[in-house]
């Protein structure tokens, strides 16, 4: 399928400026929030590294503090997407900072006690990262909910700035201190910054969520939920396709070191001078990114990314020295935030409140995901090959994905696609029902005129889709041969809590597609529905 020349967005809203999200008191008070605890993290990353160096000579122990950084995302993404959309997200942001800070004042205390050794020291660093898997998805849940959806796109890209900043600064702040005061003031002030954001928070009062008459989500239920609506939704699929396969070859420049110990007298500063400058070329994009959006269409600037990326990778590993490389390493800094930060809007577009937290944890664990399967393979080309030729066959990648893009385009969804709906008055029961009792299934009667079958079924199709969105356990059309036209749709929902609350998640595209069905429906009466409660029975 071709990609849409349109722009970004269906249709075009007026011109945001990049820094207007930071006009509303709520969005500006949450960036600086996320500023403060990124910078903190970046900070503890930069300790953490150096303090290992001080501990042992190893160079597996010093590696493993970049893994035991980012393996929490892997295990607890979506585990926290989960609870970020079960509890309060003002709390559970909160709760966050509590347990950031906490981690930062143990790992104050023990490295002034003189007590860290290698192994305890990369608990502490894992325990650190929990904080990242925590709060990234629900601030990122967040982010729509204080903003005009037509600011939308600017406040995610202002959020990347939030997280490349800290990127740039902190590592510099880091340096400074480790050279004059130690890791410990490092880790000391890290806890002093994630307890002020906490101290921030607690001012905010955010605004209470429609009171539920049901009670809430079931943990495990919470997480089949979120990666079915996910695995349901083609919009989303295709996302999680692009940001993996971009991520993927972005990773190519984990031999960045390699790069820099090739060059006469570079050392660490040539190294961080090269990441200082991948986050200025991120914010810079960031800044730019709304009068982007308006002049091409998200696939094109997708794919604008992908090349743009391929290009300067290859002018780093053929740079001569670190002044010819700076230039390229910021042109991928720029291409990776043009292609993430579309990717990411259209994530949040195509996701409703109530799962939101979970798309987006789920879209956060692919990026970081492919990111690391990209760095073990790329790596093992370099090993067996060279740097150069490692580097020039990801870019290769890109390229053939930047054509095989065309046909996974990127849709916008209907803006109104995820409003709420009413779905009318709730089922009557004639027998007394618990909450917990279930499965329930639910059979639909549809009466359809021969000629429109085929129709009909491409009508069922987008309802499978929808229904299993919505959380049901199964799905199936059948058609009476005894009766032509007459077909039958059941689905299966937990228990009698779960089918009242896929009724509430009715939406203004779920109404459109009953209206839909409804309209092939022949006969003076609508569909007949029933429900039906498991019955246990004795053995």
């Amino acid at each position: 399928m071709q990609a849409s020349s349109t722009p970004m967005t269906s249709p075009s809203p007026p011109a945001v400026g990049a820094l207007e999200p930071l006009r509303q008191p709520v969005f500006r008070m949450l960036w600086l929030v996320w500023v403060g605890a990124n910078m903190a993290m970046s900070m503890n990353d930069v300790a953490a590294g150096w303090m290992m160096t001080e501990l042992t000579h190893s160079a597996a122990w010093v590696a493993l503090v970049s893994t035991a950084a980012t393996l929490p995302m892997f295990l607890f993404g979506i585990p926290s997407g989960a609870l970020a959309d079960m509890l309060d997200r003002r709390r559970w942001l909160a709760a966050t900072q509590i347990w950031a800070s906490g981690v930062a004042t143990i790992l104050a205390l023990v490295a002034m006690a003189g007590w860290l050794t290698p192994p305890l020291l990369l608990a502490l660093v894992f325990l650190n990262g929990v904080t990242m898997a925590m709060r990234w998805p629900v601030f990122s849940a967040i982010v729509p909910s204080v903003v005009p959806r037509e600011q939308l796109p600017a406040a995610l890209a202002m959020s990347g700035v939030a997280m490349n900043l800290p990127r740039i600064v902190g590592p510099m702040i880091a340096g400074a201190m480790l050279g004059w005061l130690g890791s410990a003031s490092v880790f000391a002030l890290n806890a002093a910054i994630t307890a002020t954001t906490f101290l921030v928070l607690l001012r905010w009062e955010a605004p209470r969520r429609k009171q539920q008459a049901l009670p809430g989500e079931r943990f495990f239920g919470a997480i089949r939920v979120g990666v079915q609506h996910v695995a349901a939704s083609p919009r989303l699929r295709v996302t999680l396709l692009h940001i993996g396969l971009i991520m993927f070859q972005g990773a190519c420049l984990s031999v960045l070191p390699l790069v820099v110990k090739a060059w006469p007298g570079a050392g660490a500063g040539s190294y961080a001078a090269l990441l200082a400058a991948s986050g200025v070329g991120a914010i810079a994009m960031a800044l730019v990114f709304p009068r982007v959006r308006d002049r091409i269409s998200r696939n094109a600037a997708i794919r604008i990314g992908r090349l743009t990326h391929s290009v300067a990778a290859i002018s780093i590993v053929f740079a001569p020295n670190l002044w010819l490389a700076l230039p390229g390493m910021a042109v991928t800094g720029a291409s990776i935030m043009l292609s993430a930060n579309t990717l990411s809007v259209a994530t949040q577009l195509a996701l409703p409140d109530w799962v939101r937290a979970r798309g987006i944890a789920i879209y956060q664990t692919v990026m970081m995901g492919s990111t690391a399967l990209g760095a073990m393979l790329w790596g093992a080309v370099a090993q067996y090959t060279d740097v150069q030729s490692s580097v020039l066959l990801a870019s290769a990648f890109g390229v053939v994905c930047a054509g095989l893009g065309r046909r996974w385009a990127v849709h916008p969804p209907k803006l109104d696609a995820h409003e709420p709906a009413s779905i009318g008055a709730p089922p009557e029961v004639a027998i007394p029902v618990s909450q917990d009792e279930g499965p329930v299934m639910v059979t639909i009667e549809y009466q359809i005129d021969p000629a429109n079958v085929a129709e009909f079924e491409t009508v069922m199709r987008a309802t499978r889709l929808a229904r299993r969105r919505q959380g049901v356990l199964s799905w199936g059309l059948f058609r009476d041969m005894a009766q032509p036209g007459r077909f039958v749709e059941y689905f299966v929902d937990e228990n009698w809590t779960e089918h009242l609350r896929r009724l509430e998640r009715f939406t203004a595209g779920d109404a459109e597609l009953r209206e839909r069905r409804l309209a092939l429906h022949v006969g003076d009466q609508p569909p007949r529905v029933e429900r039906y409660l498991s019955s246990a029975l004795d053995h």
